[in-house]
């Protein structure tokens, strides 16, 4: 049997957060004596002197401060608890996974996550990024319950999501920057690329133009960023992923006679409408808001790009 309730420690925390009996009183709607008469009992049964009261202000006792620390932790504990109930009967799951393409811009997909955690508090979240056809594999074998990526599916739900552009980039002092004609495809294949893996591990894709004659695999797109703004090799990379290089002049776009630029669809993928719950159905209706943003980002890049261009000395 507990000598003490949760009632009081809140009066006794409510006490201390508003600086006095009265105060608290008129915070949270009790009166005077009833919380006072709560932190006495609670003194009482703990043998311990919690609080001292001078004039109208209340202070903590030695005792009192490192029990507020436990109290705190108490009742915040206890706010969880019901508020999984809470979930529980009104069908809000507790967790929700979801794996995004590496090409979908991660600036959108923080901003979603925020979202919808700070709309579902007790919600778990796991990420999983992936490449080409990793979403895709992930829902097939059920770890994931939302998928993005750039290959449709006949299986569940599937639905156009947005366009992520593309364009060909290498470092300012990289060779192909250094070339007097314009330049084509086929000058690209005495040049390293670099390309990103397809997670996938049963279905793996290769994707884009690959036809050069050195080429760096890597697992990840920001490894590929990274490698390209030190100089090591070209590569199509997203818009919205390299702002940052392309206003710093990190990354330069490479001034191709044909296909400087590239286009990649990306589809929203789900089981099943019925299985999700509010949560999921919640990040659902973010993204597709937040992707309508899509074009506005992409035309920063562009904008960048033109801003660059048009500061370059003309070469004598």
């Amino acid at each position: 049997m507990y000598k003490v309730t949760l009632e009081q420690w809140r009066m006794f925390v409510a006490v201390v957060k508003y600086g006095g009996f009265n105060q608290a009183s008129v915070v949270i709607h009790k009166s005077q004596s009833s919380i006072h008469h709560a932190v006495q009992k609670l003194e009482e049964s703990l043998d311990i002197k919690l609080l001292e009261v001078i004039g109208r202000k209340a202070s903590l006792t030695d005792a009192g401060s490192l029990m507020l620390k436990r109290a705190n932790y108490l009742l915040d504990e206890a706010a969880k608890i019901e508020a999984v109930a809470q979930s529980i009967n009104e069908g809000i799951e507790n967790q929700l996974r979801i794996a995004v393409d590496e090409v979908f811009p991660q600036d959108i997909i923080c901003q979603l996550l925020d979202s919808t955690s700070t709309q579902y508090p007790l919600l778990t979240i796991e990420l999983m990024e992936s490449v080409l056809m990793g979403s895709n594999e992930l829902l097939e074998n059920t770890k994931v319950d939302i998928a993005i990526s750039p290959y449709p599916t006949r299986k569940g739900f599937c639905e156009e999501l947005c366009n992520i552009e593309f364009i060909a980039v290498a470092h300012p002092d990289h060779a192909l920057h250094h070339m007097e004609n314009t330049i084509s495809l086929e000058d690209l294949k005495s040049h390293r690329q670099i390309v990103v893996r397809d997670s996938s591990l049963n279905n793996p894709q290769d994707d884009g133009w690959l036809i050069a004659n050195q080429r760096w695999t890597v697992s990840h797109l920001k490894t590929s960023v990274e490698m390209i703004s030190a100089g090591l090799g070209f590569a199509w990379l997203p818009l919205s992923t390299i702002i940052k290089e392309l206003s710093t002049a990190q990354l330069k776009p490479i001034p191709l006679k044909h296909s400087g630029t590239r286009t990649c669809q990306l589809y929203l993928i789900y089981a099943d409408v019925d299985r999700l719950g509010p949560a999921a159905r919640s990040f659902i209706h973010e993204i597709r808001t937040q992707c309508l943003n899509l074009p506005t980002i992409e035309n920063t890049c562009k904008n960048i790009i033109n801003a660059s261009n048009s500061k370059r000395i003309p070469e004598k």
